[in-house]
């Protein structure tokens, strides 16, 4: 019997290892690992705790969910596979960008800058 997945969260986890390989940066792996969890490990982040931990101008990926709670006080670029509408909301009505996978690794393929908050 076969499992069956999330066909976009699949597709998340091939690029990231994809861009593993190709950019040697090893945030994408790790990213990877992440989404390869559970649904019930994989994490689900508040706006609230990204503003909290990012100050003007950070990169930030969740290899999860981005929720609507909390308040985003400053501009900030977050990548990841699933964001709320309220959360892509108020990500962009900070000045920043609510970006999927796909997106942000075609504008940060270098992995490099980007910083990986997992729940």
């Amino acid at each position: 019997m076969s499992k069956i997945g999330n066909p976009v969260i699949d597709s998340a986890r091939m690029m990231l290892k994809r861009a593993s390989k190709s950019s040697g940066a090893r945030i994408w792996l790790d990213a990877s690992r992440y989404l390869s969890k559970p649904v019930s490990r994989k994490p689900k982040v508040n706006v609230g705790k990204i503003s909290r931990l990012t100050k003007k101008g950070d990169v930030v990926l969740i290899p999860g969910k981005v929720l609507g709670g909390g308040m985003v006080s400053h501009r900030i670029i977050v990548g990841a596979y699933y964001f709320t509408k309220s959360a892509a909301e108020k990500i962009t009505s900070a000045g920043g960008d609510a970006l999927t996978i796909p997106k942000f690794l075609e504008r940060y393929s270098s992995g490099k800058d980007v910083n990986l908050i997992g729940g």
